[in-house]
């Protein structure tokens, strides 16, 4: 099945580039998160190239995830503090809640309406 594509933009700029699609993040065994030395098997690779390219392959993909996460955390906050809720949140609530100062809260909620705006993809429990 192919990547979805974003939708041309109105203002006919041309969209961000996609970016490469990360290694899967596997969830470990719990067995093996037990020892503090296993890190999703990179202790076990003895060739340092294949080493090199494994733990790249994560930290693009802890990246891309971390990027992911974020956007939806932004989503949420604009969502939250909308004036059309009748049980929107005060942005000091937001801020608490997501471990941020309210000054971050504030910028997160403008670069939420500004994701929601676009048309970016919004977990169905947060419509």
């Amino acid at each position: 099945m192919s990547e979805p594509q974003p939708a041309p933009d109105p203002r006919g700029t041309a969209p961000a580039p996609r970016r490469m699609r990360p290694a899967q993040l596997l969830f470990e065994p719990p067995e093996a998160t037990a020892d503090p030395e296993h890190f999703f098997g990179l202790e076990s690779l003895e060739d340092p190239g294949a080493l090199l390219g494994r733990a790249t392959e994560l930290t693009l993909a802890f990246r891309a995830a971390a990027d992911r996460a974020t956007e939806f955390q932004a989503m949420a906050a604009a969502q939250l503090t909308d004036p059309g809720r009748f049980d929107r949140l005060p942005l000091a609530v937001v801020a608490e809640r997501a471990d941020w100062t309210e000054d971050y809260a504030r910028k997160m909620v403008e670069f939420g309406h500004s994701l929601l705006r676009s048309g970016s993809t919004v977990p169905p429990d947060l419509d």
